[in-house]
């Protein structure tokens, strides 16, 4: 990998990736529409003469095609990602997931780059069946499915193993993640949690009952897995030249557990008002945690716990309020 093309650059997972490709010597072309994103996280990346950043969106084709040239590695990271609201806009996952993941396919084939990384998520599993003792794998069959997002990720995935049988990739890693915690979080229930504390540190509202269990990863153990898998060029030498990966932890919280981890770090003791029921949305899953043998078969290991984790995310939350000042 000499020359990286990063979809979503300027978002949570996207920046911290392209921060630890220009210090891994690699250069990187950052592509952003900035309906998320913010220019703030690539302040760094951007005194770097090895970084590119062009503001774009993976629904035009022909920028996107002129934006990837000279590349020779595609991490499609760009992706509406509001799974709670996904019923106030259904055409949104359509055309920023489906459609923008066919046409950074399009783009590739037009450069000539075989290399894709491919930010899919555990919940295509739908409502899997899921125990303490038996988290979801791979290759388990997939459930109806539960969320638009998860739909499109779904049908992101289909086109790039299409792609990849028709050998027109050479490589390509769909990596489903559990949630991601870290520095530059700006959505997710420790975001809005916060938020909530910050306005009224006496009481919170919770949605659902507070007893989903969730798993999550750490931002730079999920850039790490990444990475270990790209270099080691698994699914060259695969049958099947599409590679599937759960990045998670070994672990999981109950969302009052995340609750009581906040409000020690805090200094709080806020009352809590649930809104009832055991999801905390239409779409929701009470139980996700994923089977992570394989890539810990490939020699990696996740760093941190999800409270160390917890903990990490709302220590930048604090020192870094302006986020909340900005749509994110």
């Amino acid at each position: 990998m000499r020359h990286a093309f990063v979809t979503g650059a300027a978002g949570f997972i996207g920046s911290n990736l392209v921060d630890r490709l220009l210090a891994d010597k690699i250069a990187v072309t950052g592509w952003d529409n900035l309906s998320t994103g913010r220019e703030r996280f690539l302040a760094a990346a951007q005194t770097d003469q090895n970084f590119r950043f062009l503001q774009g969106d993976t629904l035009d084709v022909p920028a996107l095609t002129r934006a990837m040239a000279g590349c020779d590695f595609v991490f499609h990271l760009a992706a509406n990602a509001d799974v709670r609201d996904g019923w106030k806009h259904p055409r949104k996952d359509l055309e920023q997931n489906t459609i923008a993941t066919f046409n950074v396919l399009e783009a590739m084939r037009a450069n000539g780059v075989k290399r894709v990384a491919f930010s899919s998520t555990g919940s295509t599993y739908g409502e899997a069946l899921v125990t303490p003792e038996n988290p979801t794998p791979e290759d388990a069959p997939f459930p109806l499915q539960t969320s638009l997002y998860a739909a499109s990720k779904v049908a992101g995935e289909s086109l790039i193993s299409a792609y990849a049988e028709g050998q027109q990739l050479d490589e390509a890693y769909i990596f489903r993640f559990v949630s991601n915690l870290g520095e530059r979080y700006t959505h997710g229930h420790i975001f809005d949690f916060y938020q909530q504390l910050l306005a009224h540190p006496d009481h919170l509202r919770v949605l659902g009952n507070g007893r989903q269990r969730k798993s999550y990863l750490y931002v730079h153990d999920c850039i790490d897995a990444m990475l270990h898998v790209a270099h080691a060029a698994t699914a060259r030498e695969a049958k099947h030249h599409t590679q599937v990966y759960n990045l998670g932890t070994t672990e999981f919280v109950a969302v009052n557990d995340s609750i009581r981890i906040i409000c020690r770090t805090l200094g709080l003791n806020p009352r809590l008002d649930y809104t009832g029921g055991d999801r905390g949305w239409i779409g929701d899953s009470p139980f996700i945690f994923l089977d992570t043998r394989k890539i810990q078969g490939t020699g990696w290991r996740p760093k941190l716990t999800i409270e160390q984790g917890i903990v990490k995310t709302l220590q930048w939350l604090q020192a870094n309020r302006w986020v909340y000042e900005q749509p994110s």
